[in-house]
């Protein structure tokens, strides 16, 4: 059996660090605000958001941040929203470049990957299967099954799953959230710096490295 203490796992956040969906998910937000007769939230507040489960996102946008029943209404239009828009022929996640890129190296050398996001499950695998990534992952988590980020719970599966110890995994995202998220389990954080919070939120938030490229990943992974 492999020693735990050398395993390395990698589990990635999606939105932002893997793919770049701030596009659709400004606009499912943006409508199911006005949905319910609200003031859209700005493209920045939407994107600092990003990375929470679904809920508490929309809580946080909210301006009446107590009426629950119209946080319940928000939440199930957003859903609807996104659930038509992936209807559209030209509805698209894409991936960051460098992204399949770094999978298959990492994959290639042994290395255990999963993911762990703040999107649904249904979204976490319609990316997945948009981009045939099935065979990369050994892990899939997300708030559907888990406490949201920054819970440890999402990273403690995926390395129940991967039989990888905290010492060895890496967290990979573009939010403080993400950063957040390693720390409390116990993980190496890397902040990327192509995705929606800046380089000073995820290091004010407990980023051990940040990387302005997927190539630089790897490296960073070996060397320890």
């Amino acid at each position: 059996m492999t020693d735990i203490s050398v395993r390395k796992l990698v589990v990635f956040d999606c939105d932002g660090t893997l793919v770049d969906s701030q596009h659709n998910i400004i606009t499912c937000m943006t409508e199911s605000f006005q949905a319910h007769g609200l003031a859209a939230p700005s493209d920045r507040d939407i994107r600092s958001s990003i990375g929470l489960n679904l809920e508490t996102a929309i809580h946080r946008l909210l301006p009446d941040q107590e009426d629950l029943d119209l946080l319940n209404k928000v939440v199930l239009a957003y859903k609807e929203a996104f659930f038509q828009q992936r209807l559209h022929p030209d509805h698209e996640e894409p991936l960051y470049p460098g992204a399949l890129a770094v999978l298959e190296k990492l994959s290639s050398v042994g290395c255990l990957m999963a993911v762990a996001t703040g999107k649904s499950s249904r979204g976490l695998n319609a990316v997945v299967e948009q981009h045939s990534l099935q065979e990369y992952f050994i892990s899939l988590q997300t708030p559907d099954n888990n406490p949201g980020k920054p819970h440890p719970q999402m990273l403690e599966r995926a390395m129940e799953d991967a039989g990888a110890g905290p010492e060895n995994t890496y967290m990979v995202g573009d939010t403080s959230f993400d950063m957040m998220l390693a720390k409390n389990a116990g993980c190496h954080a890397v902040g990327v710096s192509w995705g929606y919070h800046e380089l000073k939120e995820l290091s004010d938030s407990g980023a051990d490295h940040l990387i302005e490229d997927f190539a630089e990943l790897t490296a960073l992974i070996f060397s320890k």
